[in-house]
């Protein structure tokens, strides 16, 4: 059984995200065990000593840490991602690097026809950085659009389309992370690399 968190990108308390994150915990319940994982407790980042960050944070560090892999549903604000979630991802990647060489899949509803298909490609720019270091599932994007009529009253998806179509994404990722698990030899490095990166300096010590 696949140990896995599924992170809100959203703080909204009727979130669509949330509920696409429900529906992959009970839909996929046989395959992986996915604990979802919200960020609405963390503080505004404000750069602090190191040895200063909130319990919030190194709790969810933590979890990421012990997962196997994330999913990560973002919404679409303004072309990009929430700031709530651009706020989580700058406390979990300053001097601690839960994401590094973690296999990550990003999906996302929005209310609109285009479901999140720009804040998942600024998502994926982000998770890239040499701070952070994610391994993203290549070549797949979940956008719900329309994402208020797309759950019934139970939660299910409505669409039998979007119903296959995320099926066969999950087991893709399920099988991404097998790869990961292979091919991640150089963890250590990647992780030292994170920690010596310095933005003011622009280079690798």
């Amino acid at each position: 059984m696949y140990k896995l968190i599924g992170l809100v990108g959203s703080n909204a308390k009727s979130s669509t995200n949330r509920m696409l994150l429900q529906y992959m915990k009970k839909t996929f319940a046989d395959k992986a065990s996915i604990e979802l994982v919200e960020i609405d407790a963390f503080p505004l980042f404000n750069k602090p000593a190191f040895d200063q960050l909130p319990p919030e944070v190194m709790d969810v560090a933590a979890k990421i840490e012990q997962a196997q892999g994330v999913i990560i549903s973002t919404p679409e604000y303004d072309h990009t991602i929430p700031s709530a979630l651009n706020n989580a991802i700058a406390w979990l990647s300053y001097g601690i690097y839960p994401f590094v060489d973690k296999p990550v899949m990003i999906t996302g509803a929005s209310y609109g026809v285009l479901g999140s298909s720009r804040a998942q490609q600024h998502l994926r720019q982000i998770l890239d950085a040499p701070e952070i270091k994610a391994r993203i599932m290549p070549s797949s994007e979940f956008l719900l659009g329309h994402s208020l009529k797309a759950f019934d009253e139970a939660g299910e998806l409505i669409n039998a389309e979007n119903k296959i179509k995320l099926s066969k994404l999950f087991d893709e990722y399920l099988s991404f992370i097998n790869v990961m698990e292979q091919v991640t030899q150089a963890t250590s490095v990647h992780r030292k690399e994170a920690e010596n990166y310095n933005w003011e300096k622009r280079e690798v010590d």
